[in-house]
C-alpha cells in the first residue's frame, strides 16, 4: 500500500475514533477544564497525530493508549464526582481575589495575577470599581466570577414588589426564508398568523433571513435586503400597538404593588399614557 494512502486512512481512522471518544468524555471536556483535562486534551491530541503520521510503529498500539488515556480521565471524574477530597487533590482550590472592595495581594501573588489582568476580568463582568465588588473568586478552572455588592446591583421589579410575568425563550419561525412549523407551533401562531404579520410590514416570507416571536407574540423581523422600509402607516400602528402594551404594563404594575407611592406613580403614568394614545390614534385616523 502507497504510504499517503496508509497516512490517508490511518488519519480518517483517528479523527473516527477521536470523535466517538471526545463524546464518550462528555461536554466538560470541551468547555471548562480542569487542570487533569487539559493535560488530557494535549496526550489525546499527540496520540492522535502519531497514530496518522508514524509508519514505522503498529498504529494499533496508538489506540490502545488512546484507551488508556480515555479510561483513565473517565476514572479521575468518577474519584471527582464522588469525593471533594479527591477534587480538592486533583484540580486547583478556588482563591478569594477581592473582599468587601478590599483586594487580597497575597491571594493575587500566590494566582501569579497582574493588577491589569484583575481588572480585565472585572471589566468582562461588567465591573469597573474595585470599591463595588463585595467577593471575586478564581475558580479552579481559571475563571473569576464576581459578586457585585447590593447597592451596586441595578434594581430589579422583585426589589419593587412588582409581580411581572415570566419570560419565554424567542422563537426563530422564520430562518433562511423558510417557515420554521415547530417553532411557530410552540409559539402558540399559525401560519396565517405569520403571513398576517409579515404584510404588515411590507414584507413576503422569502424576503425575511430571519424573524422571531418573543414573549409577548411580537414578531421581529430582518430582511435579506436591509433597504425595504416598513410602510408609514403600519410603522405608526406598530408603534400605537406598543404603546397600548406599556400601558397594560403600567395598569398591572399598579395592581402588583403594595406601595402606596409606587401604585399612585403606576395610575398616574397610567393616566398620561392614555392621553398619548388618543393623540396617536387620532393621527392614525388622518
Amino acid at each position: 500500500m502507497p504510504q499517503w494512502l496508509e497516512i490517508v486512512l490511518r488519519t480518517v481512522c483517528a479523527v473516527v475514533v477521536l470523535f466517538l471518544m471526545t463524546k464518550l468524555l462528555g461536554k466538560r471536556q470541551v468547555t471548562q477544564l480542569s487542570f487533569f483535562e487539559y493535560l488530557t486534551g494535549i496526550t489525546i491530541g499527540s496520540i492522535a497525530a502519531y497514530i496518522s503520521l508514524d509508519l514505522e510503529a503498529n498504529w494499533y498500539l496508538g489506540l490502545v493508549a488512546l484507551g488508556v488515556w480515555v479510561a483513565c480521565s473517565l476514572l479521575i471524574e468518577f474519584l471527582q464526582i464522588k469525593s471533594k477530597k479527591a477534587r480538592d487533590f486533583i484540580d486547583f482550590k478556588s482563591t478569594v481575589l477581592i473582599q468587601g472592595g478590599k483586594i487580597l495581594e497575597d491571594n493575587l501573588k500566590k494566582e501569579r495575577l497582574s493588577t491589569d489582568e484583575l481588572m480585565q476580568q472585572l471589566r468582562k463582568k461588567d465591573v469597573f470599581q474595585v470599591a463595588d465588588v463585595e467577593f471575586a473568586i478564581m475558580e479552579s478552572s481559571g475563571e473569576i466570577n464576581v459578586l457585585q455588592k447590593r447597592e451596586s446591583l441595578p434594581l430589579t421589579p422583585k426589589d419593587l414588589g412588582i409581580q411581572v410575568a415570566p419570560e419565554k425563550p424567542g422563537q426563530v419561525v422564520i430562518m433562511d426564508g423558510e417557515v420554521m412549523d415547530e417553532p411557530l407551533r410552540v409559539s402558540g401562531f399559525n401560519h396565517g398568523w405569520l403571513v398576517e404579520e409579515l404584510d404588515k410590514q411590507g414584507a413576503r416570507i422569502k424576503d425575511v433571513f430571519l424573524a422571531q416571536v418573543d414573549t409577548y407574540g411580537q414578531l421581529t423581523v430582518d430582511l435579506y435586503n436591509d433597504q425595504i422600509q416598513v410602510p408609514q402607516n403600519e410603522g405608526r400602528k406598530l408603534l400605537y400597538a406598543n404603546l397600548k402594551k406599556c400601558q397594560a404594563d403600567l395598569e398591572l404594575f399598579s395592581l402588583s404593588t403594595k406601595s402606596k407611592k409606587a401604585k399612585k406613580m403606576y395610575e398616574e403614568s397610567s393616566k398620561r399614557m392614555e392621553k398619548i394614545l388618543a393623540d396617536v390614534q387620532a393621527i392614525l385616523k388622518t
